[in-house]
């Protein structure tokens, strides 16, 4: 029989079209050149009055639209960050999607006793080598802050905590660019050397912007390192829509952009070509609690729409999040809420998503939320595959030997059901679906249930592969320098 050679048309979800995007694009541009922004790191500040911003009352600045234009044209269109062992792992382009968890939750549920208390450094390892042991999670991050590490140093010693405990690649935070100093000087150690971390980078730095418009010293020093050292970054908005940007999803994404346009260009200015992750962050406030909703439709909804712009516009790789819940306890309302936003991030093309685990809008993690968010996307990565059609998966040879065979013979006995029923279904690890007498017997155990007895597995099976003595050693001279 010949070989029908047709290409799988994969799901995709559409927010925007060209018209749209080019009218929230020339409203960003607007915001940059008529309205401005006030920019309180001297360096940044004097880069862009020579590039031809106009600056005014000391710190405020009105950008021309062309140093816009001029710096997503340098921004490299693909981003690849390797893991620890110098491998590539995630490949940033086109429609690649990668998932990982989130960092700096105050809090988290126990895994032994299921109650709510404060994060701690050993809550760093643990996410870490939960991580280094799920199939569908790509990178780490610390998804915590620790309380018991020196609060000046805080993210220094998360960033050692994750190195030691996954050879997976890790997004990290800094404070300011002494601390990134640091956590880079230990990333140099795990590489082997300054050269190879650049070569092939394990890491990418997440810093924040205020919003509205404001572009504070220590973010922008955060900034500048990184384009230095080429170092990728994601320089997410804090706009939420009600809160730190207009309730309008339009004109919140609007001044998103634009505040993230800022960071691209201040960092092609210090380092042209170096690897910039577009991150326009464009949350929602819930306007009855006051807090940034995690498990919100409108988040979900502007990330799809962002990536529409990365297809119109941009061209660059950008920065989403996904597998997180307004609920306090892993409950129904945490898997549908993060459900729904790791089924539109993977539909949208998202490219690295973030916050994979959290709870209570990001104040609580969850070892527990994490693994049941490694068997959703697992799901999702099924539904957006598509359908192939070629001749083994039309099947005509076993439906002629079904149909013509005497008895009552069903797919369930053929040779073409053995031969493909793992790549043709989703088969779930957590997700039950067994006879009730059997899922009675073997337990009446209920998805979460199912989900702390796996973390516990992993975190005592997983091996992470060790960082050989001098590595660790030369972690810890650097801490104990601190």
């Amino acid at each position: 029989m010949k070989q029908i050679g047709i290409p799988t048309l994969q799901p995709r979800l559409k927010v925007l079209n060209r018209e749209q995007a080019l009218a929230i694009h020339t409203a960003a541009l607007e915001i940059l050149e008529k309205i401005g922004f006030k920019m309180e790191h001297p360096r940044a500040l004097q880069l862009l009055s020579d590039a031809g911003c106009r600056v005014s009352n000391g710190e405020r600045v009105k950008l021309p639209s062309y140093l816009a234009e001029k710096a997503i044209k340098s921004a490299p269109k693909q981003i690849t960050l390797y893991d620890q062992r110098g491998n590539k792992a995630m490949p940033l382009v086109n429609g690649n999607s990668f998932y990982g968890t989130g960092s700096d939750a105050t809090f988290t549920l126990d895994l032994e006793t299921g109650q709510r208390r404060r994060s701690t450094l050993r809550d760093v390892a643990n996410f870490a080598r939960l991580v280094d042991g799920l199939d569908n999670i790509a990178f780490n991050m610390s998804m915590a802050n620790p309380e018991d590490a020196p609060i000046e140093n805080i993210y220094v010693f998360a960033f050692a905590e994750m190195v030691k405990n996954t050879n997976k690649p890790i997004v990290f935070i800094a404070d300011s660019g002494r601390d990134m100093a640091k956590i880079y000087e230990i990333a140099c150690v795990v590489a082997g050397s300054e050269e190879e971390l650049q070569g092939k980078p394990f890491l990418l730095s997440y810093s924040e912007a205020i919003s509205p418009l404001r572009f504070p010293e220590n973010v922008m020093e955060r900034l500048i390192f990184c384009a230095e050292k080429r170092i990728p970054i994601c320089f997410p908005s804090g706009s939420n829509a009600g809160g730190g940007a207009p309730v309008t999803l339009a004109g919140a994404m609007a001044l998103g952009i634009a505040e993230n346009l800022v960071g691209l260009v201040v960092h092609q200015l210090v380092g042209e070509g170096s690897p910039f992750l577009f991150g326009p962050n464009v949350s929602a406030l819930d306007m009855r609690s006051a807090v940034v909703s995690y498990g919100c439709p409108e988040w979900s909804l502007t990330q799809a729409a962002l990536a529409d712009m990365r297809d119109e516009i941009y061209g660059l790789p950008i920065w989403a999040y996904a597998g997180a819940s307004d609920a306090k306890v892993m409950d129904a309302q945490a898997g549908s809420e993060a459900m729904f936003s790791i089924v539109t991030a993977l539909l949208s093309r998202s490219n690295l998503i973030h916050d994979v685990g959290f709870l209570e809008y990001g104040s609580t993690s969850s070892l527990e939320m994490v693994t049941m968010a490694d068997e959703l996307v697992a799901m999702s990565r099924s539904f957006v595959e598509g359908i192939p059609v070629n001749d083994e998966t039309l099947a005509l040879e076993a439906i002629e030997r079904v149909a013509n065979t005497d008895t009552n013979s069903i797919f369930l006995m053929d040779d073409h059901t053995f031969e493909h029923f793992m790549q043709a279904h989703f088969l779930p690890k957590l997700l039950d679906r067994s006879r009730y007498d059997s899922w009675e017997a073997a337990g009446s155990t209920d998805l979460y249930t199912r989900c702390n007895s796996e973390a516990k597995r992993i975190l005592s099976q997983n091996q992470v592969e060790c960082k050989p003595d001098d590595v660790l050693k030369g972690i810890d001279k650097i801490l104990q320098r601190l």
